[in-house]
């Protein structure tokens, strides 16, 4: 009997994305009796200190791992789903889409304190467009701070009092066993989340098919069509991952059994405009929902919102599609 070689799985190397491509790695394990080995690759983020939106958005993340998948390096990439660009790779396929941790975003704040709590003047430290936007639109009063790094970087900036809170994605801190540093976890009602946040995206190359279908094991049908919905309303807006923009879409129980509600936002840079919308629709037309409420959005003015916010315009727009 011919043993199967390990997988080989291509990780960045900040701990938490170790973390989370070890957890793919044991579901690779139970569920197709393989082997895996992880190997680690550096990508131009990890490289550059310079903020995400300068470097073209999160997909700078990404292009390395996919490089090492196609010349053979690795067999298999683990990402963060919020970091993949819209547009498919050519030669890769996206293979599974695991079971998602909770997409929302928390604060980790100086002595216990909740987004409410901070003094106005505070300062709070984030490098996402997107949660800028939504914390201005909050009215707080507080200073907004560009801040890089990774977790612990981010957490160690408030312990030493350079900012007073910071912003970062529950998902993340849950993966790494910190969610006992949380000071208030944040209603998407406040901040709706990246597109993707919270999942994980298992990509092999296209032409692997006993791969492809080996990691189809790993794949969560509720999962999948969330994110997919949230990607479509992210594609159809030619947003691009740094955009201020949020979308969050759930698998709810409905009159005639299950159904997706997606809710979306588009905001002004200072948060002071902005398109807010919901939709719901057949799980299995994903994709179709999220292009239409995208388009709904543009038509009320979205693209416009995000591309050159006007000093005064109309106020913000909350409708059910």
């Amino acid at each position: 009997m011919t043993t199967l070689p390990a997988i080989r799985l291509g990780t960045r190397a900040s701990a938490l994305a170790t973390t989370q491509s070890g957890h793919v790695a044991e579901l690779i394990r139970e569920r197709l009796g393989r082997e895996v080995v992880l190997v680690e690759v550096a990508t131009e983020g990890d490289r550059s200190s310079a903020p995400l939106a300068s470097m073209g958005g999160t997909g700078v993340f990404v292009s390395a791992l996919r490089d090492a998948l196609l010349d053979g390096r690795v067999d298999v990439a683990v990402h963060s789903l919020k970091d993949l660009p819209t547009t498919p790779a050519d030669g890769i396929a996206l293979a599974a889409v695991p079971p998602r941790e909770d997409p929302r975003d928390v604060v980790v704040a100086r002595d216990g304190l909740t987004l409410g709590e901070l003094p106005v003047g505070s300062r709070l430290g984030t490098g996402s467009p997107r949660r800028v936007s939504q914390l201005a639109a909050l009215g707080l009063g507080l200073e907004l701070e560009g801040i890089r790094g990774n977790v612990d970087t981010r957490i160690r900036k408030v312990r030493e009092g350079q900012v007073d809170a910071i912003v970062l994605a529950r998902a993340g801190l849950a993966r790494l066993g910190r969610l006992d540093e949380v000071t208030e976890v944040l209603d998407p009602l406040q901040m709706l989340p990246a597109p993707g946040q919270g999942a994980l995206a298992v990509e092999c190359r296209a032409d692997d098919t006993d791969l492809v279908a080996g990691l189809a094991l790993l794949d969560d049908a509720p999962t999948r069509a969330a994110v997919t919905a949230e990607r479509a309303v992210l594609s159809t807006l030619e947003a691009g991952c740094s955009a201020p923009l949020g979308a969050l879409a759930e698998v709810v129980e409905g009159e005639d059994g299950e159904e997706l509600w997606l809710r979306a936002v588009a905001l002004s840079e200072d948060g002071g405009l902005s398109v807010r919308m919901s939709a719901t629709g057949p799980v299995d037309e994903a994709a179709r929902l999220g292009t239409r409420l995208a388009s709904d959005m543009l038509d009320e003015g979205a693209a416009d919102l995000m591309t050159a916010p006007p000093e005064d315009g109309p106020p913000v727009r909350n409708q059910h599609a």
